[in-house]
């Protein structure tokens, strides 16, 4: 398939506004052109170590200012990186590395116990940045089909598999947002969710594409977030709810400055108490759905809805075209819940290596998201779950986004988890792990209570758990095939 070229993202950028502001880290801020030339020389550094155009490199990498420096470098010389993800085990890394086929791996210092484990060549950042340069040979243009990035879906069932993004995918994403969200050159935009995952990523992608200033942190912190948003004069962010949550406590009485205009909502639809004291705050949400497959957000609902459509993730931005299918591959009806399938310049070619998945997630262009949704009569879409996720309950369809969406408008409930278990008369019944806020002494029967009052009696959990901590992954998206591990290990109390 014939691809079109553009000049090099990085270099392009680098030419075009040399002197404007690329990345804020820490005290330190730079342009894009000594972002280029730190990438240039970094480049230089790669390829004196052996690392050569189209080979798959692997990166295990914190939030820095080196890891941006390493991915452009990445880019620079044609090399495709396989982003992995630095809270996984050693073993999920192992599988990986060997998966993607990586040629080398370029870690943290501080991860070098991972070193006993591996048998392909280690390059520590001390390793690289001590290197000596060669005059890299740079790739002067793109091609918009080659591969960029290869990131790793959780796996909810089976083994990951690695997804390929390429350049196209990361530029159609960017203007699909651009044009969503409006773009102003005034525009700044924090990441404090991670690189390596693709919510982070994406944001360095916009950063080049619109020559837009990113405040990068290495984890999130809410009084520091309010700060840089405040001194560095913020614009949009990228957060899940229980980030939105943290800042809107924090805040207290006060308010966010007029400048700030976007905050970039994924991970599921937010309960109303929230949206409704972001409201009252003047904070703009914009609910949105997408995965590593769509290269971020392919869905987004703009905060004139945000009550009038309460938990709609909102409409396909515009590249990109969303349908629901019925079992029976027929187009659903509005209102009639099927599987989500997804096309458009920003989803993914396929997996790494894996031509039979592939295969089985296309059909005529259109990606199968697997997830469950519906679409209303204005086209507006409600992510119901993913379908991995969903609880059959003497025949009766549960979904646990639902029953979350209800216990999350408790006063006393701080986190929400909610799964199936196997039961011998229903054959799976919901139960619900809570992590109460602090000094909230809220029991399972008055939250029983509460969810008889909001659901069906089918739908309410059959058991309530009360645990610290809910298992999280990177992008703070909940890992609901872990909650039954919290029952095994008894880390959580009824």
């Amino acid at each position: 398939m014939q691809y079109e070229t553009m000049p090099n993202f990085l270099k392009k950028r680098a030419f075009l506004t040399p002197e404007r502001t690329a990345v804020h880290f820490n005290e330190k801020t730079i342009s894009f052109k000594e972002l280029y030339d730190k990438s240039y020389q970094t480049a230089g550094k790669l390829q004196g170590l052996g690392i050569q155009k189209d080979q798959y490199i692997a990166v295990l990498l914190s939030n820095h200012l080196d890891t941006i420096v390493i991915l452009f470098a990445l880019q620079l010389l044609g090399v495709k990186a396989v982003i992995l993800n630095k809270r996984l085990s050693t073993k999920e890394l192992v599988w990986q590395l060997i998966d993607s086929r990586a040629a080398s791996l370029i870690l943290e210092n501080d991860l070098q116990q991972i070193k006993e484990e591996l048998e392909i060549p280690i390059i520590t950042k001390d390793k690289l940045f001590a290197a000596p340069s060669v005059v890299p040979e740079i790739q002067e243009e793109v091609n918009l089909g080659d591969v960029c990035t290869v990131m790793y879906t959780s796996g909810t069932t089976g083994n990951p598999k690695g997804v390929i993004q390429t350049y196209g995918n990361h530029w159609w994403s960017g203007v699909g947002s651009a044009l969503n969200l409006g773009y102003s050159e005034t525009d700044c935009w924090l990441c404090s969710v991670p690189l390596f995952h693709i919510s982070g990523f994406s944001i360095l992608m916009r950063s080049v594409i619109y020559g837009m200033p990113i405040v990068l942190h290495d984890s999130f912190d809410a009084v520091k977030t309010i700060e840089d948003i405040k001194t560095k004069r913020v614009t949009i962010m990228s957060v899940v709810g229980t980030m939105l949550s943290r800042i809107v406590e924090t805040l207290k009485d006060s308010e966010l400055p007029n400048h700030f205009r976007c905050m970039l909502l994924g991970g599921g639809p937010a309960p109303l108490p929230l949206l409704e004291a972001c409201l009252e705050k003047g904070i703009p949400v914009f609910q949105t759905y997408g995965m590593t497959e769509t290269s971020s957000q392919i869905v987004t609902l703009s905060p004139e809805y945000s009550i009038s459509k309460l938990g709609s993730a909102g409409k396909p931005l515009f590249s990109s075209q969303i349908k629901i299918l019925l079992e029976d591959g027929q187009i659903a009806p509005p209102k009639k819940a099927g599987e989500i399938v997804v096309k458009g310049p920003n989803v993914t070619t396929g997996y790494l290596y894996r031509p039979d998945a592939t295969k089985d997630a296309f059909n005529d262009g259109w990606f199968h998201t697997g997830d469950i949704g519906l679409l209303d009569e204005e086209g507006f879409l409600y992510v119901l779950e993913r379908r991995s996720d969903l609880i059959i309950s003497g025949g009766e369809n549960i979904y646990p986004a639902e029953i979350e969406s209800v216990l999350f408008a408790h006063p006393d409930v701080a986190d929400v988890g909610v799964t199936g278990f196997n039961d011998e008369t229903w054959g799976q019944v919901p139960a619900a792990f809570i992590v109460r806020k602090k000094n909230a002494n809220v029991t399972a029967e008055e939250l029983k209570q509460f969810c008889l009052e909001n659901l069906a009696k089918y739908k309410v959990p059959k058991t309530f758990h009360f645990t610290e901590k809910l298992p999280r992954n990177a992008a703070k998206k909940l890992m609901r095939r872990k909650l039954s591990e919290l029952v095994h290990e008894g880390r959580s109390h009824r």
